[in-house]
């Protein structure tokens, strides 16, 4: 009797994934029992010539099957950050999120800090600021909050905090940013 076969997908970082991963796996009857960002669980190990055809429609939209240990982790620090700032929680965070990272994964943060690090060429803090800036491009567009809500919202101190952030990375001040005619945001999956 063969056992559930569990398959780790690089760039699976939003509800939108889900659904194309979702579609694939179905175009090749392969039936997940259980999805999320970032992982599928099968109830059978696929066959190779699946397996091939998977990697391939996966890589057209922009996905990829993890077959390294490191990597896998670091997909899985990377969708616990999107999480928790898309959550809108960062506020509420009683600890900082080196611990929340630390406790999720149920690692020790130097390790997955160096590994992140070797594998991706940028630290945690720095993926960090760039997804809170591209929450922040969003929560502009949407034109629903002030500065000092979203503020609020994504754990900054302050507003000027959030704005030199937010200047920093992309060049303009928040204002300017939602002044711009045609303001670029990045996908998820391609920040870095």
């Amino acid at each position: 009797m063969k056992q559930a076969h569990t398959l780790h997908i690089r760039n699976m970082v939003c509800p939108r994934c889900l659904k194309v991963v979702n579609q694939e796996l179905d175009k090749l009857n392969l039936q997940p029992l259980a999805l999320q960002l970032g992982e599928v669980k099968l109830e059978h190990e696929p066959s190779a010539e699946q397996l091939q055809k998977l990697q391939e429609s996966l890589q057209e939209n922009g996905f990829e099957l993890i077959e390294d240990k490191k990597a896998e982790l670091v997909e899985k620090i990377k969708i616990a950050i999107i999480d928790l700032i898309r959550s809108g929680e960062v506020e509420n965070l009683s600890i900082n999120v080196s611990d929340y990272l630390a406790q999720a994964l149920g690692r020790d943060y130097h390790y997955l800090s160096t590994l992140f690090s070797a594998e991706e060429g940028l630290t945690i803090a720095r993926y960090v600021v760039l997804q809170k800036v591209e929450r922040v491009k969003e929560l502009l567009a949407y034109n629903e909050l002030s500065l000092s809500q979203i503020s609020f919202q994504l754990g900054y101190s302050s507003v000027a905090h959030l704005s030199a952030q937010f200047k920093q990375v992309t060049g303009m001040s928040p204002s300017e940013y939602k002044k711009a005619a045609a303001p670029s945001r990045k996908p998820l999956d391609n920040v870095n």
